[in-house]
């Protein structure tokens, strides 16, 4: 088991990694034309995924990762093409058939963007899945993972946080500021998607670093 300050440590981490403020205005443009029932259920099911995922990976992130031969690299890689995509859709301010198709949307299945992509990989993504994996294995005690798993509620619940103040900016933006606003962060989130793309790239081809 490690310091109490050790942990403090690793929460400041992750929540400098998930970004919760930086996430709010992208988070915005995924889900500007979604009713309040809608945006409730989509937060509720990013909580709950972000939760499942980092819980996930604490237990069994290492052996899942042997067990299909993947590594973070790749994965870092593959989410920056996701995102990627992503964000050429919001440069042009349209909505991204990545999030959720014109079927999804009249099953009633819009929450289905909570998961993909806005708990992974915008929010829990390579950095904050390996940060959860390594620092997991630095002891094997019950009340090490105890701990772990006290950091991942204490970041769901600042994720939380953050989202409530998302409605309240919504409604005093005209849509041309939303467009505007979704253009520019499809421009931040297109940066984001490159460097996560390179570095994944110079984890897999050390000759490129």
């Amino acid at each position: 088991m490690l310091d109490f300050t050790e942990y403090t440590k690793i929460f400041i981490t992750l929540v400098a990694i998930v970004n919760p403020i930086g996430a709010i205005p992208i988070v915005m443009a995924l889900t500007e034309n979604a009713s309040m029932e809608d945006f409730q259920r989509t937060t509720k099911t990013t909580l709950i995924s972000v939760l499942v995922i980092l819980t996930v990976a604490l237990l069994t992130g290492e052996f899942l990762l042997a067990f299909f031969g993947i590594s973070v690299n790749s994965f870092r890689v593959g989410g920056g093409i996701l995102l990627l995509l992503m964000a050429i859709s919001m440069l042009h301010a349209r909505q991204s058939r990545i999030t959720f198709s014109k079927e999804e949307a009249n099953d009633g299945n819009r929450e289905s963007v909570a998961v993909v992509p806005i708990s992974m990989p915008l929010l829990v993504g390579p950095g904050a899945i390996s940060t959860i994996i390594l620092n997991a294995n630095k002891s094997h005690a019950p009340l090490h993972y105890l701990f772990m798993g006290v950091d991942i509620i204490l970041l769901v619940l600042v994720l939380w946080m953050a989202f409530l103040s998302i409605p309240w900016i919504s409604r005093h933006m005209t849509q041309t500021g939303i467009n505007i606003f979704s253009r520019v962060m499809g421009l931040i989130l297109a940066a984001i998607a490159v460097e996560f793309i390179a570095n994944g790239l110079k984890g897999l081809f050390p000759a490129l670093a």
